[in-house]
C-alpha cells in the first residue's frame, strides 16, 4: 500500500492525545482481538533483542518496555541502557513518569523517520506494535538501519491483515477500520510487503514467523 494518502506523523500524534492508562487498555483489546497474538509472545520477542545500548522506537507510555525488563530480571539477562523515542509528547510523558529517578533510561521526543542520534550508535533496536502506525514508514525503516551498528539486531511486529474468515477475522477488520479513523492506524500489512521493506531497509532476516495476525521479525545489519 503506497503513502501518498497516509496520515501526517502530526496527526497521528494528535490522534494518541489520551491518557496514557486509556492507551493501555485500548491496547490491551487491540493486542487481543487485532493482532491476534500474546503478550507472552511480545515479551519474549523484544526481551530477547537487548543488547547493551538500546533503542526503543514508538515507546509510548512503555507498559510493553516495563514488562520486558521485568522479564529479563526474572531471566537475569544483563541490565541495558535504554533510550526511549516517540512522537506522542502525551505518551512520552506517562513512559517518563514511569522510569523517573532510574538510572540507565533516557526518552526523547522525535519522529522514527528523523531521529536526533548518530549513525551506528544503537547495538540493537526495537519497535513494538507500531510500524503500522508509522506514516512514512520506509523512512522510519531505513534510519533505523542508520543508527543500528553494523552487526546490531533489529527486532518489530508488524499488523497483518486477517486471513482466515470468521467471527475473529470480522471483529478484527472492524477494529482495525476504527483504527484507521481515529488515526492510530495508519494501514495493516500484506506479509511479503513489509517483508520486503524490511529487507529493502539494509536488515537481513534472522528469525520470522506468524502468530494470529502478527508478523513478527528478528532481523540484523550486516
Amino acid at each position: 500500500m503506497g503513502e501518498g494518502k497516509r496520515k501526517s506523523a502530526d496527526e497521528i500524534a494528535e490522534a494518541y492525545k489520551s491518557e496514557p492508562w486509556w492507551y493501555d487498555v485500548r491496547g490491551f483489546f487491540i493486542l487481543t482481538f487485532a493482532y491476534n497474538s500474546t503478550l507472552t509472545e511480545q515479551v519474549r520477542l523484544f526481551g530477547s533483542n537487548m543488547g547493551a545500548r538500546h533503542l526503543d522506537v514508538a515507546c509510548g507510555t512503555a507498559t510493553l518496555l516495563d514488562l520486558v525488563l521485568k522479564w529479563r530480571r526474572w531471566k537475569k539477562l544483563p541490565k541495558v541502557d535504554i533510550v526511549g523515542v516517540d512522537y506522542a509528547e502525551s505518551m512520552l510523558a506517562g513512559a517518563i513518569r514511569r522510569f523517573r529517578g532510574q538510572p540507565g533510561f533516557r526518552f526523547v521526543h522525535a519522529d522514527a523517520a528523523e531521529m536526533p542520534f548518530e549513525a551506528n550508535e544503537f547495538d540493537t533496536v526495537n519497535i513494538a506494535n507500531a510500524i503500522h502506525c508509522l506514516p512514512q514508514v520506509d523512512a522510519a525503516l531505513k534510519e533505523m538501519v542508520r543508527v543500528l551498528k553494523p552487526g546490531g539486531t533489529w527486532a518489530g511486529n508488524v499488523l497483518l491483515y486477517p486471513t482466515r474468515r470468521g467471527i475473529l477475522a470480522a471483529i478484527a477488520n472492524r477494529i482495525n477500520a476504527w483504527g484507521i479513523r481515529k488515526g492510530i492506524l495508519v494501514t495493516p500489512y500484506e506479509r511479503e510487503d513489509i517483508r520486503a521493506r524490511i529487507v529493502g531497509a539494509g536488515l537481513q532476516i534472522v528469525s520470522e514467523e506468524v502468530s494470529g495476525n502478527c508478523y513478527n521479525v528478528i532481523a540484523r545489519k550486516p
